[in-house]
């Protein structure tokens, strides 16, 4: 499997946890964030660090954004900041953009701006959580969507 180039905006638990998951499992990760403090815990468990506002074209342009495959937004409670980056990073031709969402209609909001894929963690994980305590001898649980043409 080749490897992969990854920038994670938005350094919390979520952004950071992503990070340096992709960082271990041999992929390339820069990770992104406006506060240095943020910056300054991961950077030796990743690729790449910056130091950014990730709303600036113009600063996400300069450290050439379009040469990662997928950028995930792990924004935290900035809904104004993560709906301003994923438009800029679709502005950009970003391939792949994955933003993390906080409730539903910020989610309509991702989709329809053009992120490909919105991630709940505080639901999803909850979701897990629930499946494993009810098949505990169960590995994994993945939920399938049903399409129906």
């Amino acid at each position: 499997m080749r490897e992969q180039h990854f920038a994670v905006i938005g350094l919390g638990r979520f952004g950071s946890s992503i990070a340096t998951t992709l960082y271990k499992e041999g992929n390339e990760v820069l990770a992104i964030d406006i506060d240095e403090p943020r910056i300054d815990e991961i950077k030796e468990q990743v690729s790449h660090t910056v130091i950014t506002d990730s709303t600036d074209e113009e600063a996400l342009r300069a450290i050439g954004i379009r040469n990662f495959d997928t950028v995930i937004v792990a924004i935290g409670d900035d809904i104004q900041a993560s709906i301003l980056t994923v438009l800029v990073l679709k502005e950009l031709g970003i391939r792949q953009v994955v933003a993390k969402t906080l409730n539903k209609r910020h989610a309509q909001v991702l989709y329809k701006i053009g992120a490909d894929m919105v991630v709940f963690p505080e639901r999803d994980m909850g979701e897990r959580v629930a499946h494993h305590l009810m098949s505990p001898n169960v590995l994994n649980f993945l939920k399938l969507a049903m399409i129906i043409a």
